[in-house]
Parts: C-alpha cells; sequence; structure tokens
C-alpha cells in the first residue's frame, strides 16, 4: 500500500495573511493560533493574518509564525482523518514535523524557535554574514570552489535542496567569491539571499550553544510516525534522538535530497506540503519528477488534496 508523508516548511515561505483563512473556517486552525498568543505573550496570530511585512519578516517572528500557520494546518488535516506515515521538516519546519508526529508540545515549540530566531539572529552582526543559491550547481567541483572561496573565512553548503537547487552560508566576503567562481564553473545563476543571518554553517555556533538550554528544558516524546532528520537524513523515532537533531542541524547543512529519497525508499508515493506556500512541492519534482504531492495552507487546496489522498 501507497505511503503518505508530511513535509513542512522552513523560513522564506513566509507571507501577510497566511493562515487566516484556515483559521476563519476551522475551529481546530483558530486554536492553534490562540495558543500560539498565549505562549509568546503577543498577538503572533494578528502578525501573520495582517503583517506588516516587514516585522514579518524578522526571524525571530517568521519561525514561530510559519510554526503556527503549519500546526494549524496539520489540525485540520488531522480532524479530516488524513494520518502521515512519514514526516520531514525543512530547517525550522523540522520542528512543525515533530509537533505533528507527537514528540513535542505545541506550546513548547513555538516559545523554542523563537528563541531560536533570536538566537540566530544575535549570533553574526549584520551584513557580515551571507547566503546564496546556486542553480544548476556544478556539483562535482563545489567542494573546490568552496575551499578557494574560503581564504581564512567560513563558507560552506547549507542546504542540499535539490539536485539542481544548493545554498550556500558564511561570510558575506567569502559567499561573494564562491558565487563567481560557481558562475565561472558552469553554474547556470548564483543568487545572493535576502535573508538577515547565514544559516546552517558553523557561524551559528553561538546560536546551537544558546539553544542547548531551551532543548533540554523541553519534554520530547517518542514519535507516532517516524521522522526524516535534517541533519543525517535518517530516521528517527525516539525523543531523544529528535532532541539532539534539532541541536545539531543549527550549524550543519540540511540534507533535503537525501532525507526525499529516503522516503521514496521507504514506499512514499504521496507528498503534502503542509503550511504555507508549496516550496517543498517544487523541490519535490526537481528530485523526482514522477512523486505526487499537494500543498494545504488554506481552504482553497483541500480539493486538491483530496484528489491524492482520497
Amino acid at each position: 500500500m501507497s505511503k503518505i508523508a508530511f513535509l513542512f516548511p522552513g523560513q522564506g515561505s513566509q507571507a501577510a495573511g497566511m493562515g487566516q483563512a484556515l483559521a476563519t473556517q476551522f475551529p481546530a486552525a483558530r486554536a492553534i493560533f490562540e495558543q500560539a498568543d498565549s505562549a509568546l505573550g503577543f498577538p503572533l496570530s494578528t502578525l501573520c493574518f495582517e503583517g506588516p511585512d516587514d516585522q514579518l519578516k524578522l526571524t525571530e517572528n517568521t519561525q514561530p509564525a510559519l510554526l503556527t500557520v503549519s500546526a494549524a494546518a496539520f489540525a485540520v488535516l488531522n480532524e479530516l482523518g488524513y494520518r502521515p506515515d512519514f514526516v520531514a521538516g525543512h530547517s525550522l519546519g523540522e520542528y512543525s514535523a515533530l509537533v505533528a508526529a507527537g514528540s513535542l508540545r505545541f506550546e513548547d515549540a513555538v516559545r523554542i524557535v523563537r528563541n531560536r530566531g533570536r538566537y540566530m539572529q544575535e549570533a553574526v552582526p549584520a551584513g557580515v554574514g551571507a547566503m546564496a543559491a546556486w542553480l544548476m550547481p556544478p556539483l562535482d567541483q563545489v567542494d573546490r570552489i568552496l575551499a578557494e572561496a574560503a581564504e581564512g573565512e567560513v563558507v560552506s553548503a547549507a542546504n542540499f535542496n535539490s539536485p539542481t537547487q544548493l545554498v550556500i552560508a558564511g561570510h558575506a566576503g567569502a559567499v561573494a567569491r564562491a558565487n563567481d567562481l560557481a558562475k565561472a564553473a558552469g553554474a547556470k545563476r548564483a543568487v545572493p539571499l535576502p535573508v538577515s543571518a547565514p544559516f546552517h554553517c558553523s557561524l551559528m555556533e553561538p546560536a546551537q550553544q544558546r539553544l542547548k538550554a531551551d532543548l533540554d528544558a523541553a519534554p520530547f516524546a517518542g514519535l507516532g510516525c517516524p521522522l526524516v532528520n535534517n541533519v543525517d537524513a535518517a530516521l528517527v523515532t525516539s525523543g531523544a534522538a529528535a532532541r539532539e537533531g534539532l541541536y545539531r542541524q543549527v550549524p550543519s547543512p540540511v540534507r533535503w535530497t537525501d532525507s526525499i529519497r529516503l522516503l521514496l525508499d521507504q514506499g512514499v508515493t504521496r507528498f503534502v506540503e503542509v503550511g504555507q506556500g508549496a516550496v517543498l512541492c517544487g523541490l519535490l519534482k526537481q528530485i523526482d519528477p514522477g512523486a505526487r504531492s499537494a500543498k494545504f495552507g488554506d481552504p482553497a487546496d483541500l480539493e486538491k488534496l483530496r484528489e491524492l489522498l482520497d
């Protein structure tokens, strides 16, 4: 029998207005937004529904906002009787996946990721770090390019998103040098990303150390269904392994391509992106053009979702 994986998006998918239609139409979704407002002590729901964009784009707001929208969408799916056989989340989305798998309480998760965003933002002074996306990268030359571009600074692979998309992170100068070398080596494009910090590289180690206390203080239960984690692209079923994966992922690359391939090897044939946007559906098509997927973050998505799952 074909299996289903729920995928949860990370930072970059945010948009003012997200989750509002879900909260209006479904009491289960509205309850999640109310829990977030209560847990954080400010109206995160208003920020999701109305913006302003400049506040929503602040990392310490973006992370709990996206988590809340994903948790609200999952609550609706759960109420409608849809259950995943596996879960996975891209970076921040791994917290959403663990909430869906029953390992991490939503209220704990939303407080942790609020702090996670702040720790990441404060780890590197503004302007010091950068990230860039390479489209059609010369994969056999990535290690050479990054080593040559470093010149004593940090630059490394941050997200292995698909066979045709790689994201790098590090010091701004080293990232710029790597972009030039990548284009010279045949990359179709090397695009600087509008991010506030260089995520998933060793410059995030101060954030990792600060996050440890938050993770250690939160209870992690055994998972109701397996998670494929970012840092190892491996199946996780215990609370202890889930916590360790969240700790290790902060300065480590997101192995998304390997994660999806593992799910395919496990017999997953249908994927649902749960939350805001459709970034992960797009990456899925790049990894396996034959994979079937649908997104769910708005009531308007229900028809295509039912076509996929019913």
